[in-house]
């Protein structure tokens, strides 16, 4: 098959897709929402919300890890950095999100070692090869990137190195998906369940949410056909008034999840309460160290003095995260705030929903 039938197949499945999609649509307008950075990107990126029914709309939620990390993080973040024997090591989305007085790009442009490394294990080998300096990654993610902090705090125990420690802001998705799907402000019929951390946890991860708020949950991969099954299965469900959770990603997603992932996050961390940006502090949504893996802990083996947390005046970002507001109703985006000039942390990410709107712009408005 060459690439221009391949081209004619994949639009002819996705025509079938809306068409069925159209068929089976409640007359009413159905709202689902995908909590996955990734879903969000993809679906922006190929015009999809221009091709389903307008009675079936998908927003965005707290779906990228970056964006829903406080402010009062990113503070701490950069007062961890301006320590002299601190090399800091981060993921390279954080560096630009704004804290409240300041960023890691310009602590770094005043003299702070900031290092953007792309794993964990990276940030251990930098500990490795400077003794004489403290060592300390910034921990953010989901439940796609906790097990692999925590395979490197195992194996900086396993070769005695004190110099390596974490900053956890790791957050766990199903609190916060129940505290949407029971928000007074946010009528949802539905989740596109992300396909990355149901990879670790499972499809049955989601089964308390669809029994306690009632709601369909269909976990998703991330291909334009994916989504339309995945998008397709919610619509049959709230056609049907059912509340089930339903696997479209068969092929990687299992029910129970990655029994070793878990095992190794299980190992050093413990669910907490955690402060999430749009959705305030939500009881056991979080991740904290275990206290036999204490001395890991950057927030513990550090005294440092913090700002009251101020947030960018004007920014949107925090309703965007609840759904509640679109990145376009926000006076700031593409005004003052863009790619080059960010003011929220969700134009910053590069999975993060004002910036996903902003870059597909001309992308969805030849579609």
């Amino acid at each position: 098959m060459n690439r221009s039938q391949a081209s004619a197949g994949l639009k002819q499945e996705i025509g079938t897709l809306t068409q069925a999609m159209d068929r089976i649509a409640p007359e009413r307008t159905v709202v689902f929402m995908e909590v996955c950075g990734t879903h969000t990107m993809s679906f922006r990126r190929n015009g999809l919300q221009e091709l389903v029914p307008e009675r079936v709309q998908l927003i965005s939620g707290p779906g990228c890890p970056v964006c829903v990390t406080p402010v009062e993080y990113v503070d701490h973040a950069i007062a961890l950095a301006q320590q002299h024997d601190v090399i800091l090591a981060t993921f390279g989305d954080l560096v630009r999100v704004p804290g409240s007085y300041t960023s890691l790009e310009q602590s770094r442009a005043d003299g702070a070692r900031v290092e953007v490394v792309y794993s964990p294990l990276d940030a251990l080998n930098l500990a490795r090869k400077h003794p004489d300096r403290q060592v300390v990654f910034l921990a953010v993610g989901f439940e796609t990137t906790a097990p692999v902090v925590a395979s490197s705090v195992i194996q900086a125990e396993r070769e005695h190195l004190e110099n390596y420690s974490a900053l956890s802001a790791h957050k766990v998705i199903p609190p916060a998906m129940l505290a949407l799907a029971q928000a007074d402000d946010l009528a949802l019929d539905g989740f596109m369940c992300p396909g990355h951390v149901s990879v670790v946890i499972g499809m049955n991860a989601y089964a308390p949410i669809a029994q306690a708020a009632n709601l369909p949950c269909v976990v998703t991969g991330f291909e334009p056909t994916d989504m339309l099954q995945g998008l397709l299965m919610l619509v049959s469900q709230a056609r049907q008034e059912t509340a089930k959770v339903e696997n479209q990603y068969l092929s990687v997603v299992r029910p129970e999840g990655n029994p070793r992932a878990r095992a190794a996050m299980d190992q050093v961390f413990e669910v907490c309460d955690s402060r999430w940006r749009g959705l305030g502090n939500m009881p056991l949504s979080g991740l904290t160290f275990r206290k036999e893996y204490a001395r890991f802990d950057a927030a513990r083996r550090f005294s440092v003095n913090l700002p009251d947390p101020v947030e960018p005046p004007g920014c949107q970002c925090g309703a965007v995260l609840r759904g509640v507001t679109q990145p376009e109703d926000c006076p700031l985006f593409g005004n003052r705030c863009t790619p080059r000039s960010p003011v929220g942390a969700c134009m910053v990410s590069s999975e993060g929903t004002c910036a996903a709107h902003f870059r597909y712009r001309s992308v969805n408005q030849a579609t």
